[in-house]
């Protein structure tokens, strides 16, 4: 009997370890992030029955629980019987892997015989004829948050061209990885492209449904038409939360560091300086021929996402980022700095820069020699006017 009272004393705490740990896990299970595609009990019943398009790319995946692996969403809702007519796909195409600018043609989904229509070919606008057999269409792609980053052009395309149709969408929210701050120059109306549509800074800090809000709420669309669109969103997400992608977005983001400086490395492709396309680290290093030697240096080679780039098989000079902190803000120091070092007899700039910085002012602040905080001291109306606008179609924290 001398051993009872040591032994109850065990059994008991064992028995409030197993419920605390019981309790830890299921909180943690209440407070996990959940996507909006892994959210199908809120849109299956809005698609049953229904002929479905879905415009989708290689981020379009969703965790499967039981298997421990990504599924792609178009496969598993094609597994649970929903009537999908087509699958719509964007800049890289469907499975992600053509270059930036690359022209893509339709084709057949190999694993599910699905049509694929290229939206980044013959037409970045889905046709009247190419919806006429669709009842919805839902969007499910990855964004980075930010401006010149082309699938928000191609969310505004597609909301136009359902909204003039009376076809309702519905976005499944995901994350913006880049979420977190709001910075950089406002895009001018006249400097409107397929890598800039809408008056929004360089990083906006909202996400895909969100941003689609936006584009219905402000009446972007042409002749200002309404679409009907729905958002499934993230649930237990906030804009302040460090979100790692399950996948890369696109060819040349292989990787978080790379997401977090293509804000700021992506005006280099509008000049003569390579951000490492066709290496394995692009958008974490940049550098020319044309600038200082330095210790580091790298050689672009055709790869996978890039078959000729920049200064191809030269050596280009620069420096590696792939092992700084993350940033919070747009950095301009390295573009500053490399515009002062520039030996080329040919011009830094190409047409291209005033298309990514949305204006001619920045160029032109550059070339006069103004401070990185001169430069940003210009951008604070602009941006103070558009968090006034984006405070409309906040849907998290």
């Amino acid at each position: 009997m001398i051993f009872l009272k040591p032994f109850k004393s065990t059994y008991l705490l064992l028995v409030l370890l197993i419920i605390f740990t019981l309790s830890v896990a299921a909180q943690k299970k209440k407070n996990e992030l959940k996507i909006g595609a892994e959210r199908t009990e809120i849109y299956l019943p809005l698609i049953k029955g229904k002929n479905v398009a879905i415009v989708a790319n290689q981020t379009s995946v969703i965790k499967n629980a039981e298997k421990n692996q990504l599924v792609h969403t178009v496969d598993s809702l094609f597994s649970l019987n929903i009537n999908i007519k087509k699958i719509f796909s964007p800049e890289h195409g469907f499975r992600g892997i053509a270059d930036a600018g690359e022209l893509i043609d339709d084709g057949i989904d190999s694993k599910t015989g699905l049509s694929i229509i290229s939206l980044y070919g013959n037409n970045k606008k889905p046709t009247a004829s190419q919806l006429e057999d669709v009842d919805i269409v839902l969007f499910d792609i990855q964004d980075v948050g930010v401006r010149f980053y082309t699938y928000i052009s191609t969310l505004h395309l597609v909301l136009e061209a359902c909204g003039a149709l009376g076809i309702p969408v519905i976005i499944l929210d995901r994350p913006n990885p880049n979420a977190y701050y709001i910075d950089g120059p406002v895009l001018e109306i006249e400097h409107k492209s397929f890598v800039g549509m809408h008056k929004v800074p360089v990083v906006y800090g909202m996400t895909i449904g969100e941003y689609g809000q936006m584009i219905n709420g402000e009446k972007w669309l042409d002749n200002q038409v309404q679409c009907n669109i729905t958002i499934i969103p993230n649930k237990n997400y906030k804009h302040k939360m460090r979100y790692s992608l399950p996948i890369k977005p696109s060819p040349n983001l292989p990787n978080d560091q790379s997401i977090n400086l293509y804000p700021s490395l992506c005006f280099f492709e509008g000049t003569n300086v390579s951000v490492g396309r066709g290496t394995e680290m692009q958008f974490q290093i940049y550098g020319s021929p044309y600038l200082n030697q330095t210790e580091f240096y790298f050689i672009p080679k055709p790869n996978e996402g890039s078959k000729s780039p920049l200064h191809i098989d030269a050596v280009c000079y620069g420096e590696n980022l792939s092992s700084i902190d993350s940033i919070d803000k747009l950095n301009l120091d390295w573009l500053l700095k490399a515009y002062k070092e520039n030996t080329s007899e040919t011009p830094f700039f190409t047409i291209f820069f005033t298309k990514l910085a949305g204006t001619e002012k920045l160029q032109q602040q550059i070339e006069q020699s103004f401070t990185e905080k001169e430069i940003r001291i210009t951008w604070k109306d602009d941006l103070r006017d558009f968090k006034k606008i984006r405070e409309k179609y906040l849907i998290y924290e």
